[in-house]
């Protein structure tokens, strides 16, 4: 941990503001994008975010500087935004999030046929809704390291820090997800053509 970073962390425990004013300055966005990353809002991101913040200026006394700032206020968004989705219960939690995943994995997922549908709309919304759904079947541990490594593009060895796993914990949740995912849809799939 570099000195400036130490010195911020002392003014934040001694409640400074215009150190937790810095502190929000520099970290908002990428908070914010993480958050969103889960709930796909910007503004419940932003909600979400602001929430983030406020438990940091409550709980940096408990800080014990394990692990970088930014990583301990990382695993808190991560938190907080699986907290907001259980709270409104959504049946589609990870909604959008699903499509932006499959933009990122076409090659990983099961391609579907147009089936003659002439509307190109219709086959994406009912690809999508079938990739909500099957998204909302996975651990939240695989949504997790999904939403960090795939959509928010942090390395194998970032998420793991966020997620407090090992790097060889978080490919093996990224591998079995992928897989789990495959298989939820073309199970899916089936059931709704035959």
């Amino acid at each position: 941990m570099g000195n400036m970073e130490e010195l911020l962390i002392e003014k934040l425990k001694n409640g400074d503001e215009a150190a937790f004013r810095e502190l929000v300055e520099k970290y908002t966005q990428s908070t914010v994008n993480i958050c969103f990353g889960f709930v796909k809002n910007r503004k419940d991101a932003e909600d979400v975010a602001q929430d983030v913040f406020i438990e940091v200026f409550r709980s940096i006394q408990s800080f014990r500087g394990d692990a970088k700032l930014s990583t301990w206020l990382y695993r808190i968004a991560v938190r907080k935004s699986i907290d907001f989705l259980r709270r409104k219960k959504r049946q589609a939690r990870f909604r959008q999030l699903t499509s932006m995943f499959y933009e990122y994995n076409t090659d990983e997922l099961p391609q579907f046929t147009d089936l003659d549908m002439p509307d190109r709309d219709v086959i994406n919304k009912e690809r999508r809704e079938l990739l909500d759904r099957a998204i909302a079947r996975l651990s939240v541990d695989q949504q997790t390291a999904i939403v960090l490594n795939k959509l928010q593009d942090y390395s194998y060895k970032e998420t793991a820090e966020i997620m407090g796993r090992s790097v060889s914990s978080v490919e093996s949740l990224l591998f079995r997800g992928t897989r789990n995912l495959r298989k939820i849809l073309y199970s899916m799939y089936e059931k709704k053509l035959l």
